[in-house]
């Protein structure tokens, strides 16, 4: 009898030993998941597939590349990085749309020119892209600095564009928060920004002289009036992740309300770098909002 009670309570302490296992698990887990926006994912690898090409607009050699038919999609990267970094997003929308990536001027691939850098340059290079891949219209998906460029098409070349979504954007200066450049997070990606220019770039020497260059666009740009916001007609769609650490959450929200029918999305336990953090979510957001036409 009392072998018996010894074995039932082994048995329990097994049982017990065993849901503690899997309880501790789950809340390393579950705390790993809640510090998720402090985290940067590893930029996704290049896509299989893609055709790539040079343009040659407006003064430099402007890196693009294609994938997927369909609808057009163009996706346009944060300031310091490239189009390397919506791999997660490319696989989603190649099913549906044709995906245009591109290397903004002086980012990754591309090469720059001695203009100072500015929203309307930018979005300028966009449409000559457009322009020789014989794209009247297309749809925008932007991070950052790309998603000011969208909105920049919006505002500046309405024919141009169908549906915008403007991720982590900021229509002001005074929208992004002081010293964003000391989080840990944002420093790591600066570092890693860094590092991938140096292997990407034809100038791979330059990452210093690019970064005080394009510096002085964000120190005064953009700065948009409300009037100009309110003249938008695209659909647009303004996301942000809930712990961004460049943009204002009251700014995000400004921007949405302003820019008429405009969507508001806050994707939860992420920051600027949503669409690593939590791709799976990022990319619902983005699918549903442009449909599979």
């Amino acid at each position: 009898m009392r072998e018996k009670t010894n074995r039932s309570r082994s048995r329990v302490q097994r049982l017990f030993l065993c849901a503690c296992t899997v309880f501790a698990v789950q809340y390393a887990q579950y705390a790993q998941a809640e510090a998720r926006w402090q985290t940067l994912p590893p930029t996704p690898a290049p896509v299989a597939g893609e055709h790539h090409g040079i343009a040659d607009v407006n003064g430099i050699h402007l890196y693009y590349a294609t994938i997927g038919s369909g609808s057009p999609v163009i996706l346009l990267h944060g300031g310091l990085s490239n189009s390397d970094y919506f791999g997660n997003q490319i696989r989603a929308l190649m099913k549906h749309h044709e995906v245009v990536i591109v290397d903004s001027r002086g980012h990754g691939r591309s090469t720059r020119d001695a203009r100072p850098f500015g929203y309307d340059l930018m979005t300028d290079d966009v449409v000559a892209l457009m322009d020789k891949l014989k794209l009247q219209k297309a749809d925008i998906v932007g991070w950052s600095d790309g998603a000011i460029i969208g909105l920049d098409l919006a505002i500046r070349y309405p024919d141009r564009v169908g549906k915008v979504i403007a991720f982590a954007a900021n229509t002001k200066t005074d929208g992004v928060i002081q010293d964003v450049e000391r989080n840990p997070t944002f420093a790591a990606f600066i570092k890693r920004a860094g590092n991938e220019y140096r292997h990407l770039s034809p100038t791979p020497n330059e990452y210093d002289a690019f970064v005080e260059q394009i510096s002085h666009m964000w120190a005064s740009q953009p700065n948009w009036t409300d009037a100009q916001l309110k003249g938008i007609k695209a659909p647009v769609l303004v996301l942000d992740g809930d712990h961004d650490e460049a943009i204002h959450r009251e700014h995000t929200e400004y921007i949405a309300a302003t820019i008429p029918g405009a969507g508001l999305m806050i994707l939860p336990n992420t920051s600027h770098f949503a669409f690593l953090q939590d791709p799976e979510a990022f990319n619902f957001a983005i699918e549903h909002f442009l449909g599979d036409r």
